[in-house]
């Protein structure tokens, strides 16, 4: 089985409403090829009230990205519900459980990690970042969102901006969506 990885996604939520995620742009096969430099991994969903990033296997993330739409569509945007609800599903659907990929959704008042064990983990502080590059990011992230007034659109630019100077996996193509 040939080696995928991934991506880098950030997302930030401030407390004043400001939220955004954003991710670069490299597929990469193997550790040696990269297949695509400008993917976009984050999009607005459920009539633009919610943002969503993966990481993982592309196919996989659009599976799950389709279904969490779903999920998002049964539970009239509630995020957290459908958040559980696509959980739940995920770890009880055989075909599913296969899906290699991470999601993070954000509204103006949550923001989740959905795993593929089926977990919904809710952040200590407004931020996050997964994917190959994500601890370079996340450590990016952390500083500038604790140590600065910049906007989460800002801090998402700037952390993903740091982690493809350092991850091999993660480029500077950066995609942003915001609130």
């Amino acid at each position: 089985m040939v080696d995928f990885h991934a991506t880098t996604i950030v997302a930030v939520r401030r407390s004043d409403g400001d939220v955004c995620i954003g991710g670069d742009g490299q597929v990469t096969m193997g550790q040696t090829s990269v297949m695509k430099h400008k993917a976009k991994k984050v999009r607005k969903i459920y009539k633009n009230t919610v943002l969503s990033g993966f990481a993982g296997s592309v196919a996989d993330a659009f599976t799950l990205t389709e279904k969490f739409e779903k999920k998002l569509e049964e539970h009239g945007g509630n995020l957290k519900r459908a958040a559980v609800a696509l959980a739940q599903s995920w770890r009880r659907d055989n075909a599913m459980r296969n899906l290699e990929a991470l999601m993070v959704a954000a509204d103006r008042e949550n923001l989740l990690l959905i795993s593929g064990n089926g977990e919904v983990i809710e952040p200590d502080q407004d931020f996050m970042a997964i994917g190959s590059g994500g601890n370079f990011a996340y450590a990016a992230a952390s500083a500038l969102y604790n140590n600065t007034d910049l906007d989460a659109e800002a801090i998402v630019r700037k952390s993903l901006e740091i982690a493809s100077s350092i991850c091999v996996y993660t480029n500077d193509n950066i995609s942003v969506e915001k609130l």
